[in-house]
């Protein structure tokens, strides 16, 4: 147990570092959202917290919905005008690559990159389809995950962690982990509440 207990320390530590690495040009945080595939089932959830500065201005905030016909599950975290211009970007991607997921994710992190326009978006997406779950970040960079668990924000590492114990330990369902390592996340960060909101795949 004590040795489990020290992986995961390592891990969380690993995963804290590597969202500073990712969020050091476009400064992210102010949520969490977590998504994942279990037994079939895709499912992304968030918080609902909004902060600005030092205050909480709203409680209830959708960050993850369904595009591309219902097909494709997204979450964000960021500037929310920003993100609902790169939700379009990539619902347009997808048309383009006819539903070809990764295809779509590259060739938006390409625009994302280079575009005058799209460059001074601030945002990080994840996606969640029925088969892959990806981050998609303004850097130009298409992360696919080796445990296919998707989490952005500042809470995002401490969902991950709770979220990789609850799939390698317990039966729980792909619905009941986002739910519960949202929930854990907001008693550690204080950018994130627990009203969550989860969409899933049917």
């Amino acid at each position: 147990m004590q040795n489990t207990e020290k992986t995961l320390e390592f891990r969380k530590q690993d995963l804290e570092e590597n969202y500073k690495k990712m969020s050091k040009k476009k400064k992210i945080n102010s949520t969490t959202v977590i998504g994942l595939i279990k037994d079939g089932k895709s499912v992304i959830g968030s918080d609902g917290q909004v902060t600005l500065g030092n205050s909480v201005m709203k409680h209830s905030a959708k960050k993850v919905r369904k595009i591309f016909n219902n097909k494709i599950l997204v979450g964000f975290a960021g500037a929310t005008s920003d993100a609902f211009t790169l939700f379009e970007r990539f619902e347009k991607k997808l048309e383009e690559y006819k539903g070809n997921l990764k295809r779509a994710a590259v060739e938006l992190a390409k625009d994302w990159r280079t575009d005058k326009y799209l460059r001074r978006l601030e945002a990080l997406l994840a996606v969640v389809g029925s088969e892959n779950t990806l981050i998609i970040s303004g850097t130009g960079d298409v992360i696919e995950p080796d445990d296919g668990i998707v989490s952005i924000g500042s809470g995002g590492p401490y969902a991950k962690v709770a979220a990789s114990v609850m799939l390698k330990y317990t039966k729980l369902s792909a619905r009941e982990i986002v739910e519960e390592s949202l929930k854990q996340a907001s008693e550690i960060c204080i950018y994130t509440n627990n009203h969550i909101t989860i969409e899933e795949l049917d």
